[in-house]
C-alpha cells in the first residue's frame, strides 16, 4: 500500500532543545514532578469514570448527587447521570457562600481606557439581575439566547445569566456579518438577541446594532433584542422588540436563585466553521463541561488565589467560554479582560496592561506572538513584566522560533510555557505541559492531561510508529467533550466518529517522538503530497519562520504534473523588503533546515495572511489562490477580505 493511502506522514522537523521547570516553579506547583503527573494520569487511565466521578464530587456543587459517572452509547456520552448542578452557581454563589464574596472576579479595561472591576458578590448580583431580565422577556429553560457583543463585562454577565436559568447561549463574535448572524440564529432557532449599540475597534466605531437589525430581518425566531449602550451611538430602536440593557436592569431584582439543572442540560452552542458548507453548532452540556473547564484551568495554569490571570481571547470563541468565563470563575480566579486590539493605541498595549495589573498568568495565541515579534522588541522592553509566572499559547501549534522569543522576551527565561492543544469540540485543554512538572520542548504540546488517551493512527485505524505522524484520535470519552452538532446527529457521527471506529477523530495530524511528546502537524487537510511523501505544513512554516526576516508563513500545496503537489509558501516579512535574492535565500534556508524534499517551489511575499477572526490562517483559501482557483466554502470567519484581493493581484 502506498504512503498516500495509509494516512501516515513523513516527519522532517527535529527539535532537541529541552527546558525543565525551575526548582522554584516545581516547589510551589500543584503538581510538582513528572512522577506526580504520572500517578494522576495512571489513576485516570485505569478507571476514567471513577477518576472523574471523584473530582466531580470534590469540585462542583450538587443540588442532587449523580448516580452514574458515565453512560456511553457511542458516540453519545452522558456524564454524571441523575445529578443536578448549575454552572452559574459554581462560578459565583459557591465562592460567596464560602466567604469569598469580596475577592475580585473581573478586572476590565475598555479600548478607550475606561475601567471597571467586580467582586464575586457584585458579579453575582449583576448576573442575578440579568437572569431576571431574561425571564421578564419570556426566556425559559431550553430557549436559545444569541449574543453578539463587544468584550465587556456584560458579555460574561449575559453568559452566566443564561446558565443560571437554563437558557442556552450562542455567542457570535462581534465582527461577523448580518448573514452569518442570521444563519446561526436560524439554525439554533434563537428566541432572544443581545447586542450593543456599537463597539470600539482600533479607535473606530463598529455599528453592531445596525448589523443585528439586518440579521433580524432574516431571523424570524427572534422575539426580543436587548441593547447595551457601549458607545452612546444613535441607533434604531424597534418598539416592542428592542430594549435598552440599562433600563431593564434598573427595574430588575438582584434575587434569582440558580436553577438546579440536570447534568446533561445544554449549556451553550458555539458555531465553528467547516471547511465547506454551513457552520457546525457544537453543543456542550453542563456538569461535565464545567468540571473539565475548572480542573484543566487549575492544572495547566497552576492557579493560586493571588494570581491575576489574563486570557486575551474573545468570548466569541471557545477559549473565551472555557478560559475567560467558566474555568477561571469556577476556580475563584481574578480574571482580566480587555476590549481592544493588541496594537491600539500602540504596539506595546498588552505589555502595558500586564505591568499595570501585575498579571501573573498570561494566555494568548501564536499568531499574536508572531505579530509582537514583527513589531519589534522595543515595544516589550519599555515595560516591567516581572509579575508573570506562567505563559500559555492557544489556537494552533506554535513554531519553535516564536516559542523561543516568548520564552526569552516575555518570560525572561524564567516562566514555563504551556503550549495547549484542544478544540471547540473538546471543551477544554487535552494536551499541555504542567508548569511544575513537564520539561518543555519548543513547539510540542508535550503530553496528555489526566483522563485523556490520545492515539495516532493511520487511515486503517492502526497505530503508527514514532518515526511517522498520522491522524490524532482520542480513545476514551472525557467530561468536556461535545455532545453533538446542534440538530444534526448524523453529521456529528460522520465528521467525528465514522473514519476510525471507536475513536474521536480530532481532524489534526500529529506525531509522538521517542520521549512520548506529542507534536501537532496541522489539520488533516493541511498535508502536502510531494513526490509520494506526505509532509505537514507546520514543519515547513516553522523552518521559514526561523529565518530572521520572516514574521509569518503559510505553506500550501498546488497541483504539479511531476510531483503531484508543489510547495507554495506565502510569507510576511520583518526588517526586509521583498526581493528575488531573499526569495532564493528562503528556498535555500528551508532546504538547509529540513531537506530538499520540503523546499518551496513558489515563494510569495504578502503584507498579511488571510485569517479567521480567532487568528487561524485560512490555508484552504491560500490553496485556491496558489492553484489559481476562485475561493469556495464558508468564508464567514475571514477577518479581512481585502487580503484575498491583494494576494490575487500578486498573481496578475
Amino acid at each position: 500500500m502506498g504512503q498516500q493511502s495509509t494516512g501516515q506522514l513523513d516527519t522532517v522537523m527535529h527539535e532537541s532543545r529541552v527546558f525543565p521547570p525551575t526548582p522554584e516553579t516545581s516547589a510551589r506547583a500543584r503538581i510538582k514532578s513528572m512522577a506526580e503527573y504520572q500517578q494522576l494520569w495512571d489513576e485516570a487511565a485505569a478507571d476514567s469514570p471513577a477518576f472523574w466521578a471523584r473530582l466531580a464530587k470534590e469540585e462542583l456543587h450538587w443540588f442532587q448527587p449523580f448516580t452514574e459517572a458515565l453512560r456511553w452509547n457511542e458516540p453519545f456520552a452522558e456524564w454524571f447521570v441523575g445529578g443536578k448542578t448549575n454552572a452559574s452557581y459554581n462560578c459565583l454563589d459557591r465562592h460567596v457562600a464560602a466567604g469569598n464574596g469580596d475577592r475580585i472576579a473581573l478586572i476590565w479595561e475598555g479600548e478607550p481606557g475606561d475601567k471597571r472591576q467586580y467582586t464575586y458578590a457584585e458579579l453575582l448580583r449583576e448576573v442575578s439581575k440579568f437572569a431576571n431580565v431574561l425571564k421578564s422577556l419570556g426566556t425559559k429553560q431550553g430557549d436559545v439566547v444569541s449574543i453578539y457583543m463587544p468584550l465587556t463585562p456584560e458579555l460574561v454577565i449575559a453568559m452566566l445569566a443564561c446558565a443560571r436559568i437554563g437558557a442556552i447561549h450562542s455567542v457570535i463574535f462581534a465582527g461577523f456579518s448580518a448573514e452569518a448572524i442570521a444563519d446561526r440564529n436560524n439554525d439554533a432557532q434563537a428566541k432572544i438577541q443581545i447586542t450593543a449599540d456599537a463597539a470600539w475597534r482600533r479607535g473606530k466605531v463598529l455599528a453592531l446594532k445596525q448589523t443585528v437589525d439586518e440579521a433580524l430581518k432574516k431571523s424570524p425566531s427572534v422575539e426580543k433584542c436587548v441593547v447595551l449602550d457601549r458607545v452612546n451611538e444613535a441607533i434604531h430602536i424597534e418598539p416592542g422588540r428592542d430594549f435598552w440593557w440599562h433600563k431593564l436592569m434598573a427595574e430588575a431584582s438582584d434575587n434569582c436563585p440558580a436553577e438546579p439543572l440536570d447534568s446533561e442540560t445544554t449549556l451553550f452552542i458555539l458555531y465553528t466553521s467547516g471547511s465547506t458548507g454551513k457552520p457546525k453548532g457544537i453543543r456542550h452540556t453542563t456538569a461535565g463541561y464545567n468540571l473539565f473547564a475548572k480542573k484543566t484551568f487549575e492544572w495547566v495554569f497552576d492557579h493560586r488565589e493571588q494570581d491575576v490571570y489574563w486570557c486575551t481571547a474573545d468570548c466569541g470563541w471557545v477559549t473565551g467560554h472555557t478560559y475567560v468565563t467558566y474555568g477561571p470563575l469556577s476556580a475563584g480566579a481574578t480574571v482580566l479582560i480587555y476590549e481592544g486590539a493588541p496594537n491600539f493605541p500602540h504596539e506595546g498595549r498588552f505589555w502595558e496592561l500586564i505591568e499595570r495589573y501585575k498579571v501573573s498568568l498570561f494566555y494568548t495565541a501564536p499568531t499574536a506572538i508572531r505579530a509582537f515579534m514583527k513589531w519589534g522588541d522595543h515595544h516589550v522592553e519599555k515595560y516591567d513584566l516581572s509579575s508573570l509566572r506562567v505563559l500559555g499559547t492557544v489556537g494552533e501549534g506554535i513554531n519553535p522560533e516564536a516559542w523561543m522569543w516568548y520564552h526569552r522576551k516575555i518570560g525572561g527565561e524564567r516562566c514555563p510555557i504551556v503550549d495547549t492543544w484542544w478544540q471547540t469540540e473538546t471543551g477544554g485543554i487535552m494536551m499541555s505541559p504542567l508548569p511544575g512538572a513537564t520539561p518543555t520542548k519548543p513547539g510540542s504540546c508535550t503530553m496528555p492531561l489526566p483522563g485523556i488517551l490520545p492515539k495516532i493512527v493511520d487511515s486503517s485505524g492502526a497505530e503508527v510508529d514514532a518515526t511517522h505522524g498520522g491522524w490524532l484520535t482520542i480513545a476514551h470519552p472525557w467530561p468536556g467533550m461535545l455532545r453533538g452538532i446542534w440538530g444534526d446527529d448524523e453529521r456529528f457521527k460522520e465528521v467525528y466518529w465514522s473514519k476510525v471506529p471507536g475513536k474521536y477523530l480530532a481532524g489534526d495530524n500529529a506525531r509522538r517522538d521517542a520521549d512520548g511528546y506529542y507534536w501537532i502537524m496541522g489539520r488533516i487537510d493541511d498535508v502536502l503530497n510531494v513526490s509520494g511523501h506526505r509532509l505537514s505544513t507546520i514543519e515547513i512554516e516553522s523552518a521559514l519562520v526561523s529565518h530572521p526576516n520572516v514574521a509569518e508563513a503559510a505553506a500550501v500545496g498546488r497541483p504539479d504534473p511531476l510531483k503531484g503537489e508543489a510547495v507554495a509558501v506565502f510569507v510576511t516579512l520583518r526588517g526586509a523588503e521583498p526581493s528575488e535574492e531573499l526569495r532564493k535565500e528562503l528556498v535555500k534556508h528551508v532546504r538547509t533546515q529540513i531537506g530538499a524534499l520540503a523546499q518551496p517551489d513558489d515563494v510569495r511575499f504578502t503584507g498579511t495572511l488571510p485569517k479567521t477572526r480567532s487568528g487561524k490562517i485560512m490555508r484552504r483559501l491560500l490553496r485556491d489562490i496558489a492553484a489559481g482557483k476562485e475561493t469556495v466554502g464558508d468564508t464567514s470567519t475571514l477577518e479581512d477580505y481585502s487580503v484575498l484581493a491583494s494576494l490575487r493581484s500578486e498573481e496578475e
